[in-house]
């Protein structure tokens, strides 16, 4: 096509909504006519199909699980009162807790006001929460957060070292649905062994959100320790789909981060993507695009490219997002199909200077979004050069990198906000919240449950009972060992090699392992224990 012709393609395509100012451009995806309308019986089941569902549709039936997330920013569409009564005692609940640590009417047991938060989550407990703050934290937030969302002890480490003369005024979220996933409660145990060596009771200074019943080993923990504070998550909201629940708004909130209007963008966009023509919903656009993209299986990725830096961690959200929704063995019928839709990016325009030159001319497995923002600052730009400011030159990139691929046959998608606000990051939430329900139903795969993360979280519980079994062996051993013969003792011959792999960190760890012999020949290596 000449560009008199994409223009009008563009114009053809173009989404606006004026409530929410924000634009949807599917113009450079490059499908036609004949596509489009091949695909409305498909849109039409699935626009039903999420419809049920936020009607209260069981969306889980190997958990006979409901999904929720949108009744957090319109409690008149909850499928019943006891439901919306939960949520509006938990939103009063969370403002007035929020206001009683920011004006000091709840305070540290030395009567000082809290200054700091440190978050501890996994998952969708940690990467809604941290997007959000990078994008909308202010430059002196009410209290600074702080993430523990890994079990990795050296980053652990670095995070309370860092609080190490605050942690007398640092608050602590520990965020578990369950309370029994490993990373999290590794990090609760962590930060109070931390607190305990200053001296400090740990119970004054945490609040918790997890299920607020004996479904939660946490909640044992919360009402044993007297805890601060705890706050409930619901079995009908799941982690990728949480940032606008208790889970995200919380520590939003006692960053000073305006959460009535993340929900009322998030609020106003369900509204949009409930529209039942594919042209007039801005997330139906989406699911479109990517169908076509990736002929409804997933055979390209999506590169997230916005441009601006406080959208930086949008990727990172959305990969959980969208991978651990779509990314599925079977299908809802049972046939095995290996859905997905994997997702990667940084920034631009870092990446003109990254990858980029690939995205242009290597290897085709790809389409881009990109993240448009209008607003280039609060303040008035100084012009670089005549009638050139910075943000000339990032929409100047934008709009050239867009020309670039789409010169090469790569295709993409662009999303334009006014401005990065708490409206627009919840619009933009809800948007691809919804993007992903639509495409599920179009590929024909339950988005909502993840045996897959499960089955790895099973598989490391493994690992750390058959350590446990070599332990109990090489303490009760007389002599050194080798891994065939602690193996066989064990009756694991078949996990040999994970035997290897755990005696080889623990013996890097000085815990107690000895290791002799030539690290080339790990058969041949002696193990004993020193305790």
């Amino acid at each position: 096509m000449d560009k008199l012709q994409l223009w009008q393609r563009y114009q053809d395509w173009l989404y606006y909504n004026q409530k929410l100012n924000l634009y949807v451009d599917v113009s450079r995806m490059n499908f036609d006519e004949g596509f489009y309308t091949s695909m409305k019986a498909k849109f039409a089941h699935a626009f039903d199909s999420v419809e049920k569902l936020e009607q209260g549709a069981i969306a889980n039936p190997d958990e006979n699980r409901m999904v929720g997330h949108y009744w957090f920013r319109n409690t008149d569409i909850a499928p019943n009162q006891e439901i919306k009564q939960e949520i509006n005692e938990t939103l009063t609940q969370l403002t007035e807790f929020t206001k009683k640590i920011h004006k000091g009417v709840i305070t540290t047991p030395q009567g000082e006001k809290f200054t700091d938060l440190l978050s501890i989550g996994i998952g969708g407990s940690a990467l809604g929460p941290q997007f959000v703050s990078q994008a909308l934290a202010p430059l002196t937030p009410k209290l600074k957060i702080h993430f523990i969302d890994n079990t990795d002890p050296e980053g652990i480490d670095k995070v309370l070292g860092k609080l190490k003369d605050k942690l007398k005024t640092t608050l602590v979220l520990v965020i578990s649905k369950s309370g029994g996933t490993p990373e999290t409660r590794n990090g609760m145990l962590e930060a109070k062994n931390a607190y305990q060596e200053e001296g400090l009771d740990f119970s004054r200074y945490a609040v918790a959100i997890t299920m607020m019943d004996d479904s939660s080993k946490l909640y044992k923990v919360v009402k044993d320790e007297n805890w601060l504070s705890c706050f409930p998550m619901f079995d009908w909201v799941g982690g990728r789909t949480s940032e606008l629940s208790t889970v995200g708004l919380l520590p939003a909130a006692l960053e000073g981060i305006d959460i009535d209007r993340m929900l009322a963008g998030a609020k106003e966009m369900d509204i949009a993507t409930r529209e039942k023509n594919i042209k007039n919903n801005p997330a139906a656009l989406l699911a479109l695009s990517w169908y076509y993209a990736g002929n409804g299986k997933g055979e390209k990725d999506m590169v997230m490219l916005p441009y601006k830096d406080s959208l930086l961690l949008f990727s990172r959200y959305l990969q959980q997002l969208v991978m651990e929704s779509l990314g599925k063995e079977k299908d809802l019928d049972g046939n095995t199909v290996y859905q997905g839709l994997a997702v990667y990016g940084n920034k631009g325009s870092t990446d003109q200077h990254a990858y980029v030159q690939q995205l242009r001319e290597g290897v085709a497995n790809f389409f881009v979004t990109f993240i448009e923002v209008l607003k280039d600052r609060k303040t008035k730009s100084i012009e670089l050069q005549e009638n050139i400011t910075g943000g000339d030159y990032l929409s100047g990139l934008l709009q050239g990198t867009r020309q670039a691929l789409y010169d090469k046959n790569r295709y993409s998608v662009t999303v334009t906000v006014d401005e990065v606000s708490p409206y627009t990051i919840g619009a933009l939430i809800a948007l691809y919240e919804r993007a992903v329900s639509i495409y599920a139903y179009l590929i024909n795969i339950n988005a909502y449950h993840q045996p897959g993360v499960e089955a790895g979280k099973k598989a490391a519980a493994s690992i750390l009972d058959l350590q446990l079994k070599v332990l109990n062996l090489l303490k009760n051993s007389n002599q050194p060992l080798c891994v065939n013969d602690i193996a066989t003792k064990i009756d694991e011959l078949d996990e040999i090699e994970a035997i290897y792999k755990i005696l080889r960190h623990l013996s890097a760890n000085d815990r107690n392992v000895i290791l002799e012999g030539d690290l080339h020949l790990p058969s041949k290596l002696q193990f004993s224990y020193s305790g």
